[in-house]
């Protein structure tokens, strides 16, 4: 089935590390919108109170597509990390709830891909950390370059967003599920309806109750409250 032409929308699921709670909103949300099919933006369940439920829930979707965001490639290989207690000690227990072989199969997701004239990616073409911003940066043609489809398709900042870049290449961020960073707490994501329309779309759930999760799974550390506090703020 190609992505864009169903009679139902698709959507894109970005960024959602480990949220159940925001998840499971933004899955009742784009239910009632008939989606049958979605496009799975990496950052799956790395600083997020439920990394393992996350995973298992949306292996249940039904048509799905992965790609790989840094945080697969972080938790797989800790060494190529920030080396701070916040990330070092979120992946720490990232990897002891997925275990070896889930932590394994999700670094070795595709980075990217092209789907009916879009490319789909975590950060940006050339990289899973360097990304693009609501407004142009300096190095947006490095970003870009390379990339020929006339709609590109990532997350990585938390930002939702659509522009059109200087090259004519339609730039959209769904913006995050799990953690915004736009200051409004309600999950982000987007609909890709059959007439290659983009929806955007914020569904509101309790963050504070996921931020609490975060503390009381994970307990006292500079990575939980660090993390709990960017659910609750929405803010980075």
């Amino acid at each position: 089935m190609l992505l864009g032409v169903t009679a139902t929308p698709t959507a894109l699921l970005y960024d959602i590390h480990g949220n159940l709670a925001a998840l499971e909103a933004v899955l009742a949300n784009a239910g009632a919108a008939g989606v049958q099919a979605f496009v799975l933006g990496g950052d799956y369940a790395l600083f997020g109170p439920f990394p393992s439920e996350t995973v298992t829930r949306l292996r249940g979707l039904g048509d799905q597509t992965w790609i790989r965001g840094n945080g697969e490639r972080w938790s797989a290989h800790p060494a190529a990390a920030p080396d701070n207690a916040v990330v070092q000690g979120a992946i720490a227990a990232c990897r002891e709830a997925l275990g070896l072989e889930v932590v394994t199969e999700l670094a070795s997701l595709g980075e990217q891909m092209v789907l009916a004239g879009t490319r789909y990616c975590h950060a940006s073409p050339i990289s899973d950390v360097r990304s693009f911003l609501p407004e142009p940066a300096e190095d947006e043609p490095e970003l870009l370059d390379g990339a020929t489809e006339r709609r590109l398709i990532f997350g990585h900042t938390h930002l939702p967003f659509r522009r059109v870049a200087a090259t004519g290449t339609e730039l959209v961020n769904p913006g995050s599920v799990g953690m915004p960073f736009d200051g409004d707490p309600r999950a982000a994501y987007a609909l890709l309806h059959e007439d290659t329309r983009i929806e955007h779309r914020r569904v509101p759930y309790d963050h504070e109750a996921a931020a609490a999760a975060v503390r009381e799974r994970f307990g006292a550390a500079e990575w939980t409250e660090t993390v709990a506090r960017r659910i609750e703020n929405a803010r980075m």
